[in-house]
């Protein structure tokens, strides 16, 4: 099958012979036919199952001329902000303006605009006033219900209302978008469109609606911070497609629903969407390549889902906590794909997930009955019901590598080492450093203060200690010297200036100084944006320190960096403060020397 592009404008569906459009994706992001990319997906999966689908990427969203250029579609328009969101893509932590898009041509920034999904949503309604709208990716999935808003310091209402779109899909949208598909294409009028798992619609009444929990009002969420939280704690607890039940949310007159999510993809579906004919290249309308495309071009998905549970991590709320794996055969066959590409240097960058070393659901039970409802798989230690092994994930890697043309297969995705740590037997680590790891392994302990670690839902210090140590040794053993390179992060709830301290003592300990350092960032859909903003941990009730004044939260990153120059004088007043001032001095256990006293002033005396 020859791999085309799908049409972007009138002339390529003149050469397509396409009179009309079923869909058009307007996306926030370049045009990239690539499986790693949502928008990609979505529009092959529509073009697989006989549908006409044009994509209209980055629009000029202060005319409608754009929005216009394919024509109005048969059956409706997808409208999507990207695979990030754009108000994360467009701003710093510290809500500066990033000086980088990924995801445009050239990295070039101002591509899209802010909250890209409610701008092009009320664009289209201006051209076409009675055509059905569906929204979805990270943007509408995770901004689904009220939700606190970092930028605008405030609650915002579900993004269903400010779009005026007609549905939301949230989580991956494979199953919803073809049954909402077929629908709209039997003739349904999308307002009855209420049935398929893992959408939302907005109702004037409840008449018609059943087996559902109340959420706490918007209007409820925006002026009481408990609300806030009681009405997160009910979301995340029915995030699961077979336990979970639908829920609703009242926003003034009018009511959002969101049904239970879809069923997670079985091996053979996603061996199906990612054998579907992507280009797995940026459109060539472009004269500058795309960033993010070398990231993923000479990688591989391998899995979906994650039981990790962190808690400032959004997957729970948006692909789920059961972990499903493509096949071997997929997977080597997409390898063969790649090592065809004319610039393959025989390397491998990736073969991994949200969790690399995550291939299939956590225990049996969880395809039956669901995830836990209030219970981890892994923290605060791994359930005894978890399934702990690296055979098949070692086996994978190993075919992999052997593969005509391939050099080297390294694992670049995050791996859980505390699940690493539960396996008895070592041989997945040893095959890890030995063959799969370039010079230095990625991981992220996040921080190592038990107070911190407790609500971050990560494991505690001595289980990345255990970890460090198996990992040198196995090094040092096959004769390669490799490094660790942890992740940190710096005033997430719960983290207070002796917390920070903490951390820096054990950097000293290990001799390590990060280059880089992340400061906590709140997003929507996440357990730690919810403590971050109402001070309270939804799952026990229990009040929540949390660091925002922006000096306190300038020392904890610098204490992260202690001994950089350009940081000494907020770490000495962070020392000051807390009252550690044995950790300033001369002393091996010192993070830093005194202030050097200028001598006083000579008086010269006149003649």
């Amino acid at each position: 099958m020859r791999k085309e592009f799908l049409p972007i404008s009138k002339k390529d569906m003149k050469k397509l012979n396409i009179e009309e459009l079923d869909f058009i994706l307007v996306n926030g992001d370049a045009y990239v036919d690539h499986p790693s990319f949502g928008g990609a997906i979505i529009s092959r999966v529509l073009e697989s199952v006989g549908y006409k689908v044009g994509v209209i990427s980055q629009p000029n969203w202060k005319r409608i001329d754009d929005f216009k250029k394919l024509g109005k579609p048969r059956l409706g328009f997808l409208v999507t902000g990207g695979n990030i969101d754009p108000m994360v893509n467009h701003y710093t932590v510290n809500k500066k303006r990033r000086r980088k898009d990924s995801y445009s041509p050239g990295g070039k920034i101002g591509c899209r605009p802010d909250r890209a999904t409610i701008v092009y949503c009320n664009m289209i309604k201006q051209a076409y006033k009675d055509i059905p709208i569906i929204i979805g990716g990270i943007e509408a999935s995770l901004r689904r219900f009220a939700h606190y808003d970092y930028w605008s310091n405030s609650v915002r209402r579900s993004i269903l209302l400010d779009s005026r779109a007609d549905l939301l899909i949230y989580g991956m949208g494979e199953k919803a978008i073809m049954e909402i598909a077929e629908c709209l294409n039997s003739g349904m009028d999308v307002k009855y469109i209420r049935h398929i798992a893992g959408t939302c619609f907005l109702l004037k009444d409840l008449d018609e609606i059943y087996d559902y929990k109340l959420v706490p009002s918007y209007k409820d969420v925006a002026n009481n911070k408990k609300d806030y939280a009681k009405a997160f704690k009910i979301q995340h607890e029915e995030q699961d497609p077979i336990r979970g039940t639908s829920l609703v949310q009242r926003h003034n007159d009018k009511y959002l629903v969101q049904n239970p999510p879809t069923m997670v993809l079985s091996p053979d579906e996603l061996d199906w969407v990612y054998s579907l004919p992507y280009t797995r290249k940026y459109h060539p309308i472009y004269k500058e390549p795309v960033p993010a495309i070398e990231e993923v071009k000479f990688s591989i998905a391998s899995s979906r889902g994650c039981y990790g549970g962190c808690s400032f991590c959004a997957l729970t709320f948006h692909q789920g906590r059961i972990v499903r794996g493509r096949s071997q055969d997929s997977i080597i066959r997409e390898a063969k794909l790649i090592t065809e590409e004319e610039d393959f240097k025989g390397y491998i960058h990736d073969v991994g997930g949200p969790t690399a070393n995550f291939r299939e659901p956590a225990c049996e039970k969880q395809l039956s009955k669901g995830a836990c409802k209030n219970k981890q798989c892994l923290f605060p230690k791994p359930c005894k019901n978890l399934k702990v092994s690296h055979t098949e994930y070692t086996e994978l890697l190993t075919k992999l590598r052997k593969l005509e043309g391939v050099k080297k297969v390294f694992v670049r995705s995050g791996l859980r080492y505390d699940y690493i740590m539960a396996d008895k037997d070592d041989d997945f680590l040893h095959n890890l450093c030995k063959h799969h790891v370039s010079g230095q392994l990625k991981v992220a302990p996040e921080h190592i203060a038990d107070e911190v670690l407790e609500l971050m839902g990560k494991p505690k210090k001595e289980v990345f200690d255990r970890f460090s140590k198996k990992y040198f040794e196995i090094n040092k053993k096959i004769g390669k010297e490799q490094y660790l390179i942890p992740y940190l992060m710096s005033s997430h709830p719960g983290s207070t200036l002796k917390s920070a301290i903490k951390l820096a003592e054990y950097l000293r300990d290990i001799h390590y100084q990060p280059e880089q350092v992340q400061d906590f960032y709140p997003t929507p859909g996440t357990l730690s944006t919810t403590m971050f903003y109402t001070g309270v941990d939804p799952r026990s009730g229990k009040s929540v320190y949390v660091p925002k004044d922006k000096e306190e939260k300038a020392m904890q990153r610098a204490l992260l960096q202690f001994s950089n120059p350009k940081n000494y004088d907020l770490v000495f007043k962070a020392l000051t403060l807390a009252k550690r001032s044995d950790l300033i001095g001369y002393d091996r256990k010192c993070l830093i020397k005194p202030k050097k006293h200028k001598s006083p002033t000579k008086i010269r005396r006149r003649k």
